[in-house]
């Protein structure tokens, strides 16, 4: 892509404003928390120590409104106390150039490696360091700097409070999360009715995965709805696809093909109703004929062999989401949930119960998080790292704005520095489309304040009023566009610098002359020293395909040994592919738009190559949906697979990263073998691992192909999920 279309579709999506799901009690909660903060301030302190308090509590209010999973009142006292202590050192250093210099430097870079611990983390660190540049400019001694550092630690603690005594949808972001898990999983079955080899996509099984990760805490505290559907959604996905994939044994149509549709037709809308009742905290509702569809005996009938195993797992594990989503609930609830229960698992035969409850995944406090965050910083600090090299950018950014805003004839001059450290992100996209659209809705911002002071010519309280007005519509449309909450910032500003005495008149010129100073050496910056991720794609695909082997590996493994089955080893080299596809897509998504020509990797040969592999871990999933128990009989013959299957993906991940085309021999005479025996003894192979075993040597086989430019190597109209 050229420089001048990158710049476009940069601009474009920067500028994009969406509609998106408003959360107006939260906004007018983090609104009041403000306005609290600052007229107690007023009261108290004065207009200038008001305007310092008022940015501790917008900072607060902001970082509850970001993706985290911890608790809102945690985020809002650790985005106030690191922000209190951050401008205390800036008020220190304020009046000698060179040391303020040398912390901006440092604050910033560190501010730049906490992305390596979440955006989240990078988001507060980097909001820390832009306000800073602004409050330091607002006390006079260094008695008046600790006044306002602890104002500003104060507007924390009201923001915190706050949302202890009104809370809004506790538990929200882990039922969302869950609910879209459990959605997901509903489409999916629905549209399997129609494509048995329909693709699906694990991001939102690991958002939910992240979101079940709780404190200690908050796993004394979490409703009882929350504690298992996970593992079984989990369980669910592989289950479905196999009784689906005519691979499996299912034929494309006839009787046992309806009967399989009309299974997956109920388990959708089972799962949609578990889903409902989860995100609303509400009783689940069942669709009589659903739980009719999944309890008809015709599938003993219709139905044999690993289909058949199918249709019984299904049926229980979706009893045990009904048991789980309905929670506490009331008798009659609970009551309407054991007898569809009872009507589910009345089917089929009798197994081991499955308990959708474990023990919860911890997530460390605050204390224990410390040394993990910086574990995380450390392991950056390494070449071709791109945090690292983010870090660098915005902190050498950082101190030539403040240098060329204080030799600027404007005054406030941190206002080029503030622009950029708000602007950059590690990633290019992003870094160009906030740039744009900070420099339109400052201009928009500023403007409309500017025209209102001068209109209506307001004292300190109106100030405020309209600070606060301003700050209550950034909480409400943030998530809308960035250009629309950077509008609403500008305008705060504004009436808030103008309630502590500043020169408003002089904000108009200063502050869009100097935000385009900023956005431009933002820009400039990742020109000259960039991190793509266009030259990384080989690298991150050999990386997919080295864990999906392994992944693959496992699976085929466990037929050789049921008796040692190790459903951990799994487990663990499933969500080892799952972070590996995501890493690949995710460089995919951010080398679309990168002005780089030499991607090593063509358009084509990406989308075939995904769609292989893709392909592959779904063959590894069904296999996985049938893994025997402890007692099954051994596959011999699965072993040697299972090696050859973990050699050769590890070389061809290799092959992969050095511009060459992986040969799958290896894979192909192990079968081969297997084969030869299978007919000297006139026996016949396992339905299920043989198959499948077919199955993944023909999707590397499609994976070669894809990365040689063979034409035919996606299917037309296929696309990875």
């Amino acid at each position: 892509m050229s420089w001048l279309r990158a710049l476009k579709e940069t601009a474009r999506s920067g500028l994009t404003i969406e509609r998106r799901r408003l959360e107006p009690l939260i906004a007018i909660r983090g609104a009041a928390g403000l306005a609290l903060v600052i007229g107690i301030s007023l009261v108290f302190f004065g207009p200038v120590v008001a305007a310092s308090s008022a940015f501790g509590a917008f900072q607060a209010a902001i970082a509850t409104f970001q993706r985290s999973w911890r608790p809102r009142p945690v985020l809002a006292l650790v985005s106030g106390a690191s922000l209190a202590v951050s401008t205390f050192l800036g008020y220190l250093t304020g009046a000698h150039l060179s040391l303020f210099l040398a912390l901006l430097v440092l604050w910033t870079f560190l501010a730049g490696l906490a992305w390596a611990a979440g955006p989240t983390g990078g988001l507060i660190a980097s909001s820390n360091v832009a306000i800073m540049l602004v409050t330091v400019t607002l006390p006079t001694s260094v008695a008046n700097s600790a006044v306002h550092a602890a104002v500003i630690l104060f507007g924390g603690v009201v923001q915190a409070t706050l949302i202890v005594l009104f809370p809004v949808r506790r538990w929200g972001a882990q039922r969302d999360a869950l609910s879209d898990a459990l959605a997901a999983e509903a489409d999916y079955a629905r549209r399997l009715r129609h494509d048995p080899l329909a693709p699906f996509d694990p991001v939102p099984l690991m958002t939910a995965r992240n979101a079940a990760a709780v404190t200690p805490w908050q796993a004394r505290r979490r409703p009882p709805e929350l504690r298992g559907s996970r593992g079984v959604a989990e369980r669910i996905r592989p289950v479905l696809a196999s009784l689906a994939d005519p691979a499996m044994g299912v034929p494309p149509e006839g009787p046992e093909r309806d009967r399989v549709r009309e299974l997956l037709a109920a388990a959708g809308s089972v799962l949609d109703s578990a889903a409902r009742a989860i995100r609303h905290g509400d009783p689940v509702k069942l669709s009589p004929s659903a739980v009719a569809a999944l309890k008809t005996p015709d599938t003993g009938s219709l139905l044999e062999g690993p289909p058949r195993r199918a249709a019984e797992r299904l049926d229980k594990l979706l009893s045990d989401v009904i048991e789980t989503a309905e929670g506490e609930g009331t008798k009659e609830d609970r009551a309407r949930a054991e007898q569809a229960v009872v009507a589910l698992r009345a089917t089929g035969e009798e197994e081991a119960p499955v308990s959708p409850h474990r023990p919860p995944r911890h997530r460390p406090t605050l204390l224990r998080l410390v040394p993990v965050v910086g574990r995380a910083m450390r392991a950056e600090l390494r070449p071709g790292s791109p945090i690292l090299r983010h870090a660098v950018r915005v902190a050498v950014v950082a101190a030539v704005g403040y240098l060329i805003g204080t030799a600027l004839p404007f005054g406030h001059g941190y206002w080029a520095p503030m622009a950029a450290v708000m602007t950059m992100r590690p990633e290019f996209s992003q870094t160009y489309g906030r740039a744009v659209a900070r420099f339109g809705g400052t201009i928009v911002g500023v403007s409309l304040a500017t025209a209102i002071l001068r209109t209506a010519h307001p004292g300190v309280t109106f100030s405020a009023v309209l600070a606060v007005c301003c700050a209550l519509l950034m909480y409400l449309l943030m998530r809308t566009g960035y250009v629309v909450g950077q509008a609403c910032v500008s305008a705060y500003v504004v009436f808030l610098l103008g309630m502590g005495g500043d020169n408003w008149s002089q904000t108009v010129q200063e502050r869009v002359i100097l935000t385009l100073v900023g956005g431009l050496l933002a820009m400039i910056s990742y020109a000259v020293y960039p991190a793509w991720e266009t030259p990384r794609l080989r690298g991150r695909l050999g990386d997919w395909l080295k864990t999906g082997g392994k992944y693959a590996a496992t699976v085929v493994g466990q037929y050789a040994v049921p008796a040692e089955r190790g459903p951990d080893e799994v487990r663990s080299a499933l969500l080892d592919t799952r972070e590996a596809r995501v890493a690949w897509q995710e460089a995919v998504a951010a080398a679309q738009h990168e002005p780089v020509r030499s991607r090593g990797l063509s358009r084509a040969a990406a989308d075939d190559a995904e769609h292989a592999l893709a392909e592959f871990g779904r063959v590894a999933m069904l296999l996985e949906a049938h893994l025997p128990c402890g007692a099954a009989t051994p596959v011999p013959e699965a072993g040697p697979l299972a090696e050859a299957l973990r050699r050769s993906t590890e070389r061809g991940a290799k092959e992969v990263r050095e511009r060459r085309v992986p040969d799958w021999t290896e894979v192909r005479e192990v079968l081969a073998r297997w084969d030869a025996r299978q007919e000297a003894a006139e026996g016949d192979a396992d339905p299920v691992v043989r198959s499948g075993a077919g199955l993944l040597l023909d999707a590397l086989e499609e994976f070669s192909r894809g990365l040689d430019g063979v034409p035919g190597g996606n299917p037309p109209g296929k696309k990875a999920g």
